[in-house]
């Protein structure tokens, strides 16, 4: 079972993710464009890290979004979460059902790739490179 969640602002598309008051939830089969059920869920007060959190613990496996800070889209990655960035907006369930088919892409995100896979799927780099410098002096 697939879960996406769209968030909403006043009942429609919000293109912030942060400024979401309500996420529409859609499911459907695995390997299925089919939704099966549809609901919308208020969403918990906001805070750093809760809509993140709160949705990894909804068994969501994509966001599909506007726009969306840097540690919010990390939050979700981590958690094994599809975040698709970019979108205009438009019908949220036209939007579930556009991913669905792997029609759905990133566009300026600060992730993409890896949609029509499972929950936790992931095998893609995300870009996230690290760099650590030690010097070290070592007595001669």
């Amino acid at each position: 079972m697939k879960k996406i969640a769209v968030p909403l602002a006043a009942g429609a598309f919000s293109s912030h993710f942060g400024g979401a008051d309500a996420f529409a939830f859609f499911t459907a089969e695995e390997g299925s464009e089919e939704i099966t059920s549809a609901a919308i869920v208020a969403a918990p007060p906001h805070e750093h890290g809760a809509f993140p959190r709160w949705l990894s613990e909804q068994g969501i496996c994509a966001v599909l979004a506007g726009g969306m800070g840097q540690r919010a889209s990390a939050i979700l990655t981590a958690a094994g979460i599809d975040v698709v960035l970019g979108l205009e907006g438009g019908d949220p369930e036209v939007m579930a059902r556009d991913y669905l088919a792997g029609r759905l892409t990133s566009k300026g995100s600060l992730c993409s790739g890896g949609h029509g896979v499972g929950c936790g799927g992931h095998d893609h780099d995300h870009g996230h490179h690290h760099h650590h410098h030690h010097h070290h002096r070592h007595g001669e």
